[in-house]
């Protein structure tokens, strides 16, 4: 059986950017996104703390991982949760502010390589919050 990631009513009210972040990580692997990283930025630049990068396999999971996480993120009281990309079928974005998730098609991802392009920042070990 799944398992299943559903954000309660409210839990991620003034919720920090790393747990934000984390529960993030949680509906993507539930959603079965692929090959899931959590890049700690904020030391690097102003734009976010974290960037959240993963990948779908068709242009309907991609929207799928976009629209459920930016759901569960609302849904638990993040404010400011913004999809972006919407025109795009290969990159989805959903921005909260220092939390920047970053929804790709396999060939996208390739194509942009936001994992070289902040080589130097932390990568978090998410180990503990994938189902596999």
């Amino acid at each position: 059986m799944e398992a299943v990631y559903n954000v309660k009513e409210g839990e991620l009210l003034n919720a920090d950017s790393l747990k934000i972040s984390e529960a993030s990580v949680k509906v993507l692997d539930i959603k079965k996104a692929s090959d899931i990283k959590l890049l700690k930025i904020g030391e690097k630049t102003t734009i976010a703390d974290y960037f959240v990068i993963c990948a779908g396999n068709s242009t309907t999971q991609i929207k799928t991982l976009a629209d459920e996480v930016e759901y569960q993120l609302s849904n638990g009281g993040v404010e400011h949760v913004k999809l972006q990309g919407t025109d795009s079928d290969e990159w989805k974005v959903i921005d909260c502010l220092d939390v920047i998730i970053h929804i790709f098609s396999n060939e996208a991802r390739n194509f942009y390589k936001l994992e070289k392009l902040w080589a130097d920042a932390e990568e978090i070990d998410i180990s503990g919050l994938l189902t596999e």
